[in-house]
């Protein structure tokens, strides 16, 4: 039946014309994020941040979500690369009559004493070879196609568009007209070999409107940005296997870290479906701690320490409002109520609904965030940073909760909704918190009740080993006392709870290999177990687990062909979503999704290391 289904939905793909998910890119200044179409049309923007609503959405719906498109109007085939090790998309359209080139960005300045709009968007477009016509489209359907935009002409210095205290200033060297409908500007240009055009649409909110100028200062605009991402990737100190790769995804990574408060979104987009048509949408606009420690670790892994030492901040400091227990997920800023709600005025990807802002998961309990942030700031130690008194005092606390709470049940990593369970991982992470904290005191960097935690961790592994492990089976099971599998129990070799190659990490890995495995990826649980019928996708960042427990118990040549076949899988750009269609090899759920692209670092770094070694 499931080879069935899945026959079925990969017809469903290629009867769409319109992108799939992997078809986009990605721009941004590291405050909010674009997607771009390989047809050059912005389909999703959120402002006035990650969290913020959409002003672009026609990735979520094509008739009504709203687009900024810059487009050939003839027949075309489209070539894409980012510029060197930088977040600057260039996109280059071929036709009939010649070639012209389109380049986006989110400009990344830090003059602090010039005035800038808060948000802006470049387009470039460049005539390369003969005479190519395209075809404008400016389209904001904001507050996520909720608000009706009102536009105005203000001369020379291009168009208004406005609702509620919000402000887009579209100015532009190609001319533009309003529909008769007033709900779009469109306009044409011809492009001819040396000829070039911009774009700048400028955001503001509740704050005077800046207009950024064309020409040549534009031109000085791209140029800062191209230096800034530059330095920026030169910064890394990965010197493995798949640079490129690895330099990618932290690049990807780079463009989802909030540079206000240091905050790792999951993904910039909301509601694209894990299976077409299902109900599996959900927003991924938000920051989940359980993913802190191996985001930490993949910055430390790479020698970007600034990027390190603010994402400890913010993991201590926006917990705040809950210590000393922690929430599943915050927004950007810290803020803890991100109630769920479902968008009747938009039809979803390929009409996948429904289309859901906020996320329910907020609310529930999660006992292996604990383990992840306390990880998260040993791994931060280890790699040569300070904890201050106030941040030790904090993680102690949350040590505390740990000894309180670890025996409850709770929702788990995968926030299976419906009633709670003894999940087998979660008591993992509690006993990592332990771990993390007996160590850090032993360094006289925190100050615990030594005999408590100690007596408190060896409880858990007791449990661990007595209740979490099937002698039948053979492996690790995802709820204690029973027989199921979850690919997070991969993470017990990962984080340093078992050797990889001990016996039972060993039979646990051949297992989900067994249960879990299609085709050289890895789904996270076995189809069903989450009360969904709908089948999902293999999950990405799980194919990556099983190379770093290869890589760590000495099966570096199988780590190294299993990080092969699972790169084929990125888009053209590199690029991952959170899984990946094992029938077609599409992109499902949320993209780009940081946890997928923190694993292809991690996965890169423990092959770096097996290599090292076998070199010894």
């Amino acid at each position: 039946m499931l080879q069935v289904a899945q026959g079925e939905r990969r017809a469903e793909f290629q009867r769409w014309t319109e992108p799939e998910i992997g078809d986009y890119a990605i721009i941004g200044d590291c405050r909010t994020a674009a997607l771009v179409a390989r047809a050059g049309a912005i389909d999703w923007l959120c402002l006035p941040h990650f969290s913020g609503p959409s002003v672009f959405a026609a990735l979520i719906d094509r008739r009504r979500g709203g687009t900024f498109s810059v487009t050939p109007e003839q027949q075309f085939k489209t070539k894409r690369r980012y510029v060197g090790p930088t977040a600057v998309l260039e996109t280059t359209f071929e036709t009939s009559t010649g070639t012209a080139r389109l380049v986006d960005l989110m400009p990344v300045l830090e003059n602090p004493g010039a005035l800038h709009p808060t948000r802006e968007i470049l387009r470039v477009v460049e005539g390369v070879e003969g005479e190519v016509d395209l075809q404008v489209r400016f389209e904001p359907r904001p507050n996520y196609a909720r608000a009706k935009p009102r536009f105005s002409l203000r001369g020379v210095l291009g168009w208004a568009c406005t609702w509620s205290d919000e402000l887009f200033l579209l100015h532009a060297d190609i001319a533009l007209e309003l529909t008769e409908d007033g709900k779009a500007l469109i306009g044409r240009i011809r492009m001819k070999a040396g000829e070039r055009a911009y774009l700048s649409l400028c955001y503001s909110k509740a704050d005077i409107g800046i207009i950024a100028p064309l020409g040549e200062p534009a031109d000085d605009r791209l140029t800062s940005t191209l230096k800034w991402w530059t330095a920026w990737s030169c910064r890394c100190a990965y010197e493995g296997p798949h640079y490129e790769a690895v330099l990618r995804s932290a690049i990807t990574l780079k463009l989802m870290t909030f540079a206000l408060s240091g905050a790792v979104i999951a993904a910039p987009t909301t509601s694209l479906p894990e299976a077409i048509g299902a109900d599996r949408n959900w927003d991924y606009r938000y920051c989940w701690l359980r993913d802190a420690a191996l985001t930490m670790r993949a910055f430390t892994g790479l020698g970007f320490h600034d990027e390190a030492a603010s994402f400890l901040q913010w993991l201590l400091h926006a917990t705040r409002l809950t210590w000393p227990e922690l929430q599943v997920m915050y927004d950007v800023y810290g803020q803890t109520n991100l109630r769920e709600e479902e968008l009747e005025g938009l039809s979803g990807f390929r009409d996948s609904r429904p289309v859901r802002i906020g996320n329910e998961a907020h609310s529930q309990v999660q006992l292996d965030v604990y383990g992840g942030v306390v990880a998260a700031a040993f791994d931060y130690v280890e790699s040569g940073g300070k904890l201050q008194s106030d941040e030790a005092k904090l993680l102690v606390g949350f040590g505390k909760t740990v000894c309180k709470k670890w025996r409850e049940p709770d929702s788990g990593i995968w926030e299976i909704r419906g009633p709670k369970r003894h999940y087998t991982f979660s008591k993992v992470m509690c006993w990592t918190a332990l771990d993390c904290l007996i160590k850090l005191h032993e360094r006289r960097l925190v100050r615990i009740d030594v005999d408590r935690f100690r007596e408190e961790r060896d409880a858990i592994a007791d449990t661990i080993e007595r209740r979490g492990y099937s002698t039948s089976l053979g492996s690790y099971v995802s709820e204690l006392d029973g027989d199921r599998l979850d690919a997070a129990l991969l993470l017990m070799g990962c984080l340093g709870y078992k050797d990889p190659g001990h016996p039972r990490m060993i039979g646990t890995y051949d297992l989900i290999e067994r249960r879990l495995g299609r085709d050289g990826l890895l789904y996270r649980y076995e189809q069903g177990y989450d009360g969904v019928p709908a089948p999902e996708g293999a999950f990405g960042i799980c194919s990556f687990w099983v190379i770093d427990n290869l890589a760590k118990r000495g099966g570096l040549a199988a780590a190294e062909r299993s990080f092969e076949h699972i790169l084929s899988f990125g888009n053209d750009l590199g690029l991952f979503a959170e899984e990946i269609d094992i029938e077609t090899g599409a992109a499902l759920g949320n993209f780009p999704q940081a946890f997928t692209h923190v694993g292809l670092i991690n996965a890169a770094i423990a092959l770096a290391s097996a290599r090292r070694s076998n070199a010894k």
